[in-house]
């Protein structure tokens, strides 16, 4: 699959408690990871998965596995993006508090949300750096959303001061708009 074709893509993050190594008797992160799964599941028996990190491709394989999908990068049935928002959301966040921070993450949630791929390629990167937010996969994720993907948005919370989404799109099915 290349750009612009048509297929199911998502956005998990790289947040390495989603990992099962990181796991524990109480999950911290339950109502993300419920939520990733459930993005991830949709994507088929094969997946691509892009990320700008080394953490973030291991959680987007790991997340893959779990829902019993293969990481495939030739021939993919759907694509999963990994990467997050800022991480200087509060003054307990690990880059503590940054006040462009919430506007930062506002601007990428509107360009998830309306699949604009030029918004997304736009994306500053050293603020992007500045906010510690994990931003790296947001090009090729900009490639593989083509007119007429919907999003849903599954998650979107900064739990730990971290800007985290779990978001699946999906092709509008044309029926729909006839009266």
């Amino acid at each position: 699959m290349s750009p612009g074709e048509s297929r199911p893509v998502a956005l998990v993050p790289g947040v390495l408690a989603l990992l099962p190594e990181y796991a524990s008797i109480e999950d911290p992160v339950a109502e993300l990871r419920e939520a990733c799964l459930s993005v991830v599941g949709q994507l088929g028996p094969r997946v691509r998965v892009v990320a700008g990190s080394e953490s973030g491709s291991r959680v987007g394989a790991s997340l893959v596995e779990a829902v019993g999908s293969t990481v495939a990068p030739e021939d993919p049935t759907g694509v999963l993006a990994v990467g997050n928002g800022s991480a200087k959301r509060s003054e307990k966040a690990p880059g503590h508090h940054d006040e462009r921070a919430e506007a930062f993450d506002a601007m990428l949630r509107d360009a998830l949300v309306a699949a604009d791929g030029d918004a997304l390629r736009g994306t500053d990167a050293e603020l992007a750096a500045e906010l510690w937010a994990d931003v790296g996969a947001l090009d090729q994720l900009a490639g593989f959303l083509v007119a007429g993907h919907v999003a849903s948005v599954e998650y979107d919370g900064a739990p730990f001061g971290v800007q985290y989404w779990a978001v699946s799109w999906t092709l509008a099915d044309p029926s729909t708009d006839r009266p």
